[in-house]
């Protein structure tokens, strides 16, 4: 039977990539009590690294969105894996942390991480609206462009 949020994916033509395994001394997620704090994601898809390169070089703001929607699918995977595949259990998502893969001039972070921001409200709703920070750095894992973890309240 297809829970929920499950039904929100269909409906919104979302498939989620396969949970990634983490590539050093870390766990990709943990619990305490009812928060789920999950890993930074990276922009990977089933094992394949996607948008390697800086925004605002070598990527667009849009592209950047694009970017920071792909690490939120991955956190969604995340919780899935965590949550014994059932995403109807996360309750709420509390917080975002974006990070942009950029150099000193690019201004519009906040604009990038937005594409994790949206997917998240867009397949939660209202449980989806969270708190958020979004950060440039000069260089990501791998030379990824976009970096996001979350804190989730789960049931």
């Amino acid at each position: 039977m297809t829970g929920r949020i499950d039904a929100r994916l269909a409906e919104l033509g979302i498939e989620l990539p396969q949970a990634a395994a983490p590539v050093a001394a870390y766990v990709p997620y943990t619990r305490s009590g009812n928060t789920l704090y999950i890993s930074g994601q990276v922009t990977v898809w089933n094992g394949e690294r996607k948008f390697v390169g800086k925004v605002g070089q070598d990527f667009t703001v849009e592209q950047g969105k694009e970017a920071a929607r792909l690490c939120a699918l991955n956190i969604l995977a995340q919780a899935r894996a965590a949550l014994g595949g059932d995403l109807d259990r996360v309750t709420r998502v509390l917080r975002l942390g974006g990070f942009v893969n950029s150099g000193p001039d690019f201004h519009d972070h906040p604009l990038v991480i937005n594409g994790a921001s949206e997917l998240m409200r867009d397949v939660f709703g209202e449980a989806g609206q969270h708190a958020r920070a979004a950060v440039g750095a000069p260089s990501l894992p791998g030379n990824v462009a976009v970096e996001v973890d979350a804190i989730l309240e789960v049931a």
